[in-house]
């Protein structure tokens, strides 16, 4: 059985590696980088607490030595399901089992100029973006004897308040007390504004009221101003237009809010349905194929009966999912029947600051704030990377940034272009 998985994060790594070494399998995983990386680390990597290459790992080098995964580097441009093939930016592969895992991209609901002008959050070239150009615009500050254009360079609007926005938000803050007034004495009397928007009427929408509240609270403690039920409508000249007719003065807006499904030539407009994620059944199979499935955030799955209106974009669902769809491929390898996909709900959790964060378990419904909390989220995500290097660079990455309250990886790297 040929399987070909597009992408290579949650979902299509641990639906790869939970096929290694099975007979009468082989496994080619296809994604337009050569590394995979680690999502809920990114805003650490955008702030310079983190390297990248603390949260990320080459495929090729993780795909070493197992006899039925390849890897091949492509940007998928069609899908040709009448032929069993797909067309690569440089060649095509053929498939018996095709699988998109292609997960989700930054969506800016139509606003160009957004599109145009802000800082997205969601893939490693973004945060090493978002870090040269926060950099940049704190030298530039330095330098600068206009109060307001210091005060443009100075100001961080964050629009969303899912996990991402609290979290950047949060990790500004810190950096504002802890290290800009002792490595910027230039800047040591200028305000220096970090905003955090949301259309909602609370942050982190999904989480339960306790650590709404909580959030809000310690966010405001470190001194976040935020501004709820207010949307971003436009960005232009430096100016950020909000929902209410009020408008900010900033070159950095940060983008983390919202995301959506990718489209791909060869798959009919009909298989996609909300926020064009692809419809699948209680299998994964995509609408109206026989041997296409998708998983984790391109897919939108109604079939399971605690989850009617389709499951959360987040990490667990995608490896879950990954996981079950690889089980259905042993059993079909063998003849037997197949097992529905069923979400397992372990919870949510989102960092605030140092020795701050909520955590929410769903069963029992336990709610942790502050220390203990924080101490669960980090053990969390340090086991969820993907290799012991990995783990042991972050570890000790977080290790000299909570005694020293500082991390020495502020470097504005950028490479010449030709």
């Amino acid at each position: 059985m040929e399987i070909v998985i597009i992408g290579g994060g949650f979902a299509g790594l641990n639906l790869a590696k939970e096929l290694l070494d099975q007979k009468g399998i082989n496994v080619t995983l296809v994604d337009k980088n050569n590394y995979n990386f680690f999502p809920p680390l990114i805003y650490q990597v955008a702030t310079a607490f983190l390297e990248p290459s603390s949260i990320s790992y080459p495929f090729r080098k993780f795909f070493a030595g197992k006899k039925n995964l390849q890897f091949r580097l492509g940007d998928l441009q069609k899908v040709i399901p009448e032929e069993n093939k797909i067309i690569l930016h440089n060649g095509e592969l053929h498939y018996d089992q095709l699988v998109f895992a292609t997960g989700a991209e930054t969506s800016y609901f139509g606003m160009e100029n957004v599109k145009k002008n802000a800082i997205p959050m969601k893939t490693l070239n973004d945060a090493i973006e978002m870090r040269n150009t926060v950099l940049k615009n704190l030298e530039k500050a330095a330098i600068c004897k206009d109060m307001r254009k210091r005060r443009k360079l100075l100001t961080i609007v964050v629009a969303g308040g899912g996990p991402t926005g609290v979290e950047v938000s949060g990790m500004f803050a810190e950096m504002r007390k802890n290290i800009i007034s002792k490595e910027y004495p230039e800047l040591a009397t200028s305000a220096s504004n970090i905003y955090l928007i949301d259309g909602g009427d609370a942050l982190l929408a999904p989480m339960s009221k306790a650590s709404q509240e909580d959030t809000y609270k310690a966010l405001t403690e470190l001194g976040v101003v935020i501004k709820l039920n207010t949307r971003v409508v436009d960005y232009k000249d430096d100016t950020v237009f909000f929902s209410n007719g009020k408008t900010l003065e900033t070159k950095n807006l940060i983008w983390a809010a919202g995301v959506s499904a990718k489209t791909f030539e060869g798959i009919p407009a009909e298989s996609y349905g909300r926020g064009k994620r692809m419809s699948t059944d209680a299998y994964n199979k995509l609408s109206g194929s026989q041997n296409i499935y998708a998983i984790g955030d391109t897919c939108i799955q109604l079939t399971d009966e605690n989850f009617p209106q389709g499951h959360p974009q987040v990490a667990q669902v995608a490896i879950q999912q990954g996981l079950n769809l690889a089980a259905n491929f042993k059993l079909m390898n063998k003849n037997k029947p197949l097992v529905p996909f069923k979400y397992n709900d372990k919870g949510s959790m989102a960092i605030i600051g140092k020795n701050k964060a909520v955590v929410d378990l769903p069963s029992p419904k336990w709610h942790f704030k502050g220390f203990i909390a924080w101490l669960i989220w980090l053990f969390v995500h340090l086991i969820s990377l993907i290799t012991y290097r990995n783990r042991i660079a972050t570890f000790i990455n977080w290790t000299i940034a909570y005694f020293s309250k500082d991390q020495s990886l502020r470097m504005i790297i950028r490479p010449n272009k030709k």
